[in-house]
């Protein structure tokens, strides 16, 4: 086997290589560092890039495996981790020059998980600046990171660091976050596949920067979740990121895998979420996944909407600048010059709520999960756009008030379905005019299987669009 193509392999062949034999975990991290050599100048994807520490990793997998040890069932795979994770001993810069130092005592509990299968941490991963500067993946410490498909588009963000590394070949795995789509937009602007999952499975430790927990938006918003180039790979990452731990009493022992449901299975399509537009080649793409799932045996049905779009996304714009106006001024000061524009536009916009208006809002947000809940009850899934464009030019969100509407209402299906706690994955659909489409499939909270079962099918249809090489 070739080295030159083992980056190349899916995640799951080069678990399957090394576990067997015919790859060591050494040859295989040393073709990503090559890799990463080769592709990280042109795009800026991968942030600290932790050669010796890798192969000093693969080097124990090897010895484990020459003793006659079992290896896990991510055997050797390298990954990288968002900027905002942390990985024991190595800085959690938050891209922020106030955190250049900030040295992680201990990995965080997704990082753990994916160590334990055998998986290999190669870097972390770029983001906007304190996850807080915008949709692009820009950050003070870091500068831009670089769409491999067309350097004048964002890839998204704010997992934008780990979309770019897995789409270029420089890791087949990406650990991201998202609580309003920082996983599945950079997702489709990269062409790879990206899961959210639902509140609560997979556990998670988000106290980086102090003891205290956060508050109640950042406790039932933000979930940890993979990106990688297949379908079968994410599903991989789930099955080992999944579970529970006394640590994080919000995750639940719920199966991976629920109960078949009767068949054929329904799909509400919503191309248009809300009515408010929607850009050809993005319907294109809702259009030709809903033929790939009806070829694969679903039952497609059009609706005229998702449950209470624009309430849940007035409630969810409230409830998080309700909770995060008090530590606002404190924080602008972190996100270097102009980092603070996107933030502040809606800080001016969304004025916080009183006492007696959060406590009404966290009942419509309840009522919101209720609705999500019946439909789904209905629907087991949902197609529809992840960004209702094709991808944007950088820092469209904190240029003004007009480019920030655009990116808000472009990404509100994402913000919705988050304030539901309900899972999406993200899957390509093809290339149109030289940048990929996607779309997203939402399944019923804890059925994370019928969203990749179905992301599966329309793979198996319409094909996998990466690793590619940067274009100039």
């Amino acid at each position: 086997m070739q080295d030159d193509a083992l980056w190349r392999m899916t995640a799951t062949a080069q678990a399957a290589a090394v576990r067997g034999g015919q790859v060591s975990a050494a040859e295989l991290t040393d073709s990503h560092l090559a890799r990463i050599e080769a592709v990280n100048p042109r795009v800026n994807a991968v942030t600290q890039l932790w050669a010796d520490r890798a192969r000093e990793e693969a080097a124990r997998l090897d010895r484990r495996r020459a003793a006659g040890e079992e290896l896990g069932p991510l055997a050797g795979v390298p990954f990288t981790v968002k900027e905002s994770t942390p990985v024991e001993g190595v800085p959690t810069t938050f891209g922020a020059e106030r955190f250049r130092d900030l040295v992680a005592r201990a990995d965080a509990l997704p990082v753990a998980r994916l160590r334990a299968a055998g998986a290999i941490p190669v870097g972390h991963s770029n983001i906007p600046t304190m996850i807080l500067a915008g949709m692009h993946t820009r950050s003070e410490l870091f500068g831009d990171t670089v769409n491999p498909w067309d350097p004048a588009r964002t890839p998204g963000g704010s997992s934008g660091g780990d979309a770019v590394a897995v789409a270029t070949g420089m890791a087949p795995l990406g650990l991201g976050n998202d609580s309003g789509g920082s996983v599945r937009i950079p997702a489709q602007f990269c062409g790879v596949a990206g899961l959210k999952p639902s509140i609560g499975r997979f556990p998670a430790d988000h106290r980086v920067l102090g003891p205290d927990d956060p508050g109640l938006a950042s406790q039932l918003l933000v979930t940890d979740g993979p990106l990688a180039r297949s379908v079968a790979d994410l599903r991989l990452a789930y099955e080992v990121l999944a579970g529970t731990d006394p640590r994080d009493p919000r995750a639940v022992p719920v199966p991976a895998y629920g109960e078949r449901l009767p068949g054929p299975l329904k799909v509400a399509v919503v191309a248009d979420p809300g009515g408010h537009g929607v850009h050809p080649s993005v319907r294109q793409a809702v259009a030709r996944a809903a033929d790939a799932l009806r070829d694969a045996g679903y039952e497609l049905c059009e609706v005229p909407d998702v449950p209470r779009l624009d309430e849940a996304l007035d409630a969810y714009g409230r409830i998080t600048v309700t909770e995060f106006a008090p530590s606002w001024p404190v924080v602008r000061t972190l996100l270097g010059p102009g980092g603070d524009r996107y933030i502040a536009a809606a800080m001016d916009e969304t004025p916080p709520a009183t006492a007696a208006e959060l406590t009404a809002l966290t009942g419509t947000w309840l009522g919101v999960r209720r609705s999500w809940a019946e439909f789904l009850d209905a629907y087991p899934l949902l197609l529809g756009p992840v960004f209702t464009e094709p991808p944007v030019e950088p820092g469209l969100e904190s240029r003004d008030r007009a480019g920030r509407e655009r990116v808000g209402s472009g990404m509100r299906l994402c913000t919705a379905t988050s304030f539901a706690g309900v899972p999406g994955v993200a899957v390509p659909t093809g290339l149109v005019d030289g940048l990929p489409s996607g779309v997203q499939l939402v399944g019923r909270a804890f059925r994370e299987d019928l969203c990749l079962a179905a992301a599966q099918a329309i793979e198996d249809r319409l094909g996998v669009l990466t690793p590619l090489d940067p274009r100039p």
